[in-house]
């Protein structure tokens, strides 16, 4: 049962880094089939989001793998196919994002948001720290001759 357990284990451990590449798809030029493995790893899969067209499932991801290997072998350099791709889909499909003014936000959002929670947790605490508690409050006259008068009505 431990085995089992290990090979099971094991396998969990490596498929992770399995490509999705299909047998179909890569190059005979292993020089171009490298290039199109280094490009396709820094493409951004548009349904999945959080993983390159390399290692992606997704049509769409396979589509983009096919597209980059045509770019290649029809001539155009590495830049080339990735500005083609980047023409298409835009920046967000680069894993890593070029810094420039049509990106300000995507860069800037996780910033944005973090200092707004900040921002918000603090403003929260120091409304609560001058907030006097019901409880700190003493009562008025007419509140404590109301209280005594249901407390008496509730005993009698």
């Amino acid at each position: 049962m431990r085995r089992i357990a290990l090979i099971l284990g094991l396998i969990l451990l490596v498929a992770p880094g399995a490509r999705a590449v299909q047998p179909d798809e890569v190059l005979p030029n292993q020089a171009l089939e490298q290039r199109a493995r280094n490009i396709s790893g820094g493409l951004r899969c548009l349904v999945c989001q959080n993983q390159s067209i390399d290692d992606s499932d997704a049509p769409l991801a396979r589509d983009l793998r096919i597209l980059v290997r045509e770019r290649l072998v029809a001539g155009d350099d590495d830049k080339a196919v990735v500005d083609f791709v980047v023409a298409r889909y835009g920046d967000f499909v680069l894993l890593r994002p070029p810094f420039n003014a049509r990106t300000l936000l995507l860069w800037g959002a996780p910033f944005l948001i973090l200092f707004a929670g900040v921002a918000f947790v603090w403003r929260c605490g120091r409304q609560r720290m001058g907030e006097e508690t019901v409880a700190s409050v003493p009562l008025t006259d007419e509140e404590r001759r109301r209280v005594d008068r249901l407390l008496r009505d509730e005993q009698g």
